[in-house]
């Protein structure tokens, strides 16, 4: 399955700018992150299998929103066999118990908290949290919505700062079908 081919084109996201919807294909050979791990393993669990972290295939879309100057984007990691059904178990798993971490960023130490929310009814299984992050008296909320379709499982991601952050839920449901119908063929 060609995951590039299953991202979204100029012109098919109305939100986004024209030519702002950059796709990239990630090497296995691309270096890993430079920063330490999150405290909570747990929580480590859910960002790793959230950004399709050890998934054998991934492809990262970023997204630049009309009328917005926080971006959106989405993950597609393909996982083989039962692999990506393992994965989401996990992340599931780990959302029972994640309610916290601390960890180091570009801006130095921050400690984030996770608050799961209603699973959308998209794909085979579908999760949703988000992550408050207390910056200068205000909060960056970052929204999460993880589908699993198949042996695909595809990560979809806003951003905003004293305000909720949500991702275009027709775009989701969109990116799912084409995910379906490219494992049914």
């Amino acid at each position: 399955m060609d995951l590039k081919a299953l991202t979204f084109h100029d012109g098919e996201v109305p939100q986004a700018w024209e030519g702002a919807i950059d796709v990239t294909v990630r090497d296995d050979t691309a270096d890993t992150d430079a920063f330490p791990p999150v405290s909570d393993p747990d929580c480590r669990r859910i960002l790793d299998i959230s950004r399709g972290e050890n998934a054998p295939a991934v492809v990262d879309q970023i997204f630049n929103w009309k009328g917005d100057i926080y971006p959106g984007g989405s993950t597609l990691a393909a996982y083989k066999g039962e692999d990506a059904e393992h994965a989401f178990g996990r992340l599931r798993d780990g959302l029972q118990s994640c309610k916290s971490f601390t960890g180091t960023g570009f801006a130095g130490k921050y400690h984030s908290k996770l608050i799961p929310g209603s699973p959308p009814h998209v794909g085979d299984q579908a999760v949703s949290f988000r992550i408050e992050n207390p910056i200068d008296g205000r909060v960056r909320t970052d929204q999460y919505v993880v589908v699993r379709v198949g042996t695909t499982i595809a990560t979809f991601s806003a951003v905003n700062v004293n305000r909720p952050a949500s991702f275009p839920f027709e775009l989701i449901e969109k990116q799912v079908t084409r995910l379906r119908n490219a494992q049914r063929t």
